[in-house]
């Protein structure tokens, strides 16, 4: 016994580098400032606890004896973190701090861990990318996140996993509208609604095969690594503990739940509760609850540091020692981050390290753990091997095949279609520079808008609070937000006016650019226009004209003839009449002025209009980025569908001036930039006349005489 002890103080000493008598596997730094016999004493009583375990690991690997399903006496099927101080008194053991010898991991090398979540609607959706990358950002291990979603959370969080890329990730998808008739009998006042009481049917909606995962809220960011988590399923053990209303993390054993029959056990129980409850105000925390009351050897609670949650006291703060202690910290109301507690400002920058943290940095491999790479990894890897690195225009062929993460429907989103079926929506595209036009646009625009915002973490959280206080995007439903997260050296014009394009529901769009804003009444017009001119069975493209001031204060025209009397005075001008003629000349201004019906025009080389077409349009060549026949590229592919450029006449919009962007400086200061894109021009009309045969021959001839 002597020796055992003595060997095993040593080894630890050993591993943990620090001296033999600060060892952690002897006694507490925190409570230790000098040696004295009574807390040593007290301490080698821990250890030999300890040995006590270790001969037993030694019985098994001699094949002395078998301990049945290891040395922790798993008699729980859960765990729950308390968000309460009850813990703070627990030993370094019981409390699996971060003390070198009394927390080992635990967890093998590879291990997949599994995740559930709970998530539905566009807040929550937003919320739950946080934790995520919070999780990402600490782990070592491969990763499979279920989640359990509505439609509109699905729609969002689909795509957004697929464009994010991220190695030894896997994320599956469960319909809650399947689970709805397990608890919709629930009545339950908590704001989460039906939702509130998913967990409570994990064992159903999980795939059977799965044994065992952790379950989140959404509201909660990692300050750990969740291996440490997940190590504790080999820890239930210890005396069993009432539950406090905390259920913000779990830990279920699925397997077990099934073989008790979970899902009859909270049902009766919920019943019972009901008939004096009548409802329950905190969802499936108050079933939870009454089921451990009921049944108190299911549950292992966990300590109080894995739902560490800010307040006006001093709770939080007991369960924590030192930073190193804290694991998980539960944001559950925008005012935790105002509260007066002292370390709020440390919380506060964790949260908001990875609310804003760029995660194109979380694609990181986990080295020596193999993975099978998703279809698109493998597209886009095949397509880099393609590209020449020596090409002068590397990085603009790279642009076209980069995949950026897309978050659709940032802000929430609601539309209703209308009865005619001609209704249209506004796309356009921005970056944060022009942000200050959303609210002009949305005064202008009454009907439905899509727009692609390139932004970088950090600017997609400026953006929230920006639309989250404005009086006119606030209530606004029926704007999507589409954010596409930065990456690369150019402006993916192309690519982003695509995403704007897919996630359109009218039958029709105006394809414009943000910093025009249409004349009052476009949206109505144009409804009118769409059914007069029969464009659900003719292939028309609806040109509106462009005009432009180089005023930044201008008093809008509410009519046609109010434009063309300051056209007169020179307060208005036909769209860059000065420096790009040809982009807009074949709108043939000076028949505009006169025209009361709508008038066919040929294409001619550089023309690009603003047009309403069909939602099943063309898409943008996305390998035109920056500045430079980005549309006329999209015009040209318009007139090779054989579609009709026709000029409305008592349309049109103005182009607000605004300070040159980053790409057009480059184009003009760059030969190199300028080459590039010449180069990428004669592809495309070869790519065209593959496409299209020789009836696409006259584009290029027209580029050629020019």
């Amino acid at each position: 016994m002597v020796l055992l002890t003595w060997l095993y103080i040593i080894v630890c000493n050993f591993e943990s580098g620090k001296s033999l008598l600060l060892s952690p596997c002897l006694v507490d730094q925190s409570e230790l400032s000098y040696l004295e016999r009574d807390v040593l004493t007290s301490r080698m009583q821990m250890v030999e606890k300890e040995n006590q375990q270790l001969r037993v690991q030694l019985r098994q690997s001699q094949g002395v004896a078998r301990v049945q399903e290891g040395n922790y006496g798993n008699q729980q099927w859960m765990a729950s973190a308390d968000r309460g101080p009850e813990d703070a008194g627990n030993t370094a053991e019981e409390r699996g701090n971060n003390s070198d010898c009394s927390h080992r991991s635990m967890v093998e090398k590879c291990e997949l861990i599994h995740v559930a979540c709970v998530c539905a609607g566009h807040n929550t959706s937003r919320d739950v990318i946080t934790l995520v990358k919070s999780i990402l950002f600490h782990r070592k291990n491969p990763l499979h996140f279920h989640f359990i979603t509505d439609a509109v959370a699905h729609k969002i969080l689909a795509p957004l996993f697929q464009s994010w890329l991220v190695p030894s990730l896997q994320v599956s998808f469960y319909d809650a509208d399947n689970l709805k008739p397990e608890v919709a009998w629930v009545p339950n006042k908590h704001y989460s609604g039906i939702y509130g009481l998913m967990k409570l049917t994990l064992t159903k909606a999980l795939p059977t095969d799965l044994a065992k995962v952790i379950v989140l809220d959404t509201d909660i960011t990692f300050a750990t690594d969740i291996a440490e988590l997940w190590a504790v399923f080999r820890k239930f053990s210890g005396p069993v503990r009432n539950v406090s209303d905390g259920w913000r993390v779990i830990l279920l054993l699925l397997d077990r739940l099934r073989r008790i029959d979970w899902e009859q056990m909270w049902r009766l129980t919920a019943e019972r509760e009901l008939m004096s409850m009548l409802s329950t105000s905190l969802a499936d925390q108050d079933i939870f609850n009454a089921v451990i009351k009921q049944n108190p050897f299911l549950v292992h609670q966990l300590p109080c540091f894995w739902n560490v949650q800010l307040s006006d006291h001093t709770r939080s703060e007991q369960c924590y020692t030192e930073v190193s202690d804290l694991k998980v910290i539960h944001w559950n109301s925008p005012k935790k981050l105002r509260v007066k507690n002292k370390h709020v400002e440390f919380f506060r920058n964790l949260y908001l390290t990875f609310l804003e943290y760029d995660g194109n940095l979380l694609r990181r491999e986990l080295f020596g753990c193999p993975s099978q790479p998703s279809s698109e990894s493998l597209r886009l890897q095949s397509a880099l091997e393609e590209l020449d690195e020596d090409d002068q225009c590397y990085e603009f062929r790279r642009e076209r095949i980069t995949v950026h993460r897309v978050h659709l429907y940032f802000l929430q989103y609601e539309y209703t279609p209308t009865e005619d079926d001609a209704d249209v929506t506004l796309v356009a595209q921005l970056s944060m520079d022009r942000l200050q036009m959303l609210e002009a646009i949305c005064k202008h625009w009454e009907g439905p808008i899509s727009l692609a915002l390139y932004m970088s973490d950090a600017e997609a959280q400026q953006f929230l609070r920006y639309g989250q206080a404005s009086e006119v995007l606030k209530n606004r439903k029926n704007v999507g937000y589409h954010v596409v997260y930065k990456e690369g050296q150019f402006y993916p014009v192309n690519l982003l006016r695509n995403i704007a394009l897919r996630h359109v529901n009218t039958p029709y769009v105006f394809l414009a650019d943000v910093d025009f804003l249409p004349m009052y009444g476009l949206y109505s017009y144009l409804r009118k226009s769409i059914t007069q001119l029969d464009m659900s069975h003719t292939k028309k493209a609806l040109v509106v004209p462009a005009f432009e001031t180089l005023r930044y204060r201008l008093s809008f025209p509410k009519s046609k003839a109010e434009l063309l009397s300051m056209l007169d005075m020179g307060t208005l001008y036909t769209f860059r009449y000065h420096v790009w003629t040809k982009g807009h000349a074949p709108t043939n201004y000076a028949k505009w002025r006169t025209a009361t019906t709508p008038y066919k025009v040929e294409w001619e080389c550089d023309f690009e209009p603003y047009v309403v077409v069909r939602r099943d349009c063309p898409e943008y060549d996305q390998r035109f980025v920056g500045f430079g026949w980005n549309k006329v590229s999209h015009i040209i592919e318009l007139d090779a569908q054989e579609y009709d450029l026709v000029i409305l006449p008592n349309a049109f919009m103005i182009h607000m001036p605004h300070a040159p962007s980053f790409d057009i400086s480059k184009f003009r200061s760059s030969s190199s930039y300028r080459y590039c894109l010449s180069m990428l021009k004669e592809e495309f009309h070869q790519d065209l006349s593959r496409k299209y045969g020789a009836a696409a021959l006259k584009y290029l001839t027209a580029e050629r005489n020019i």
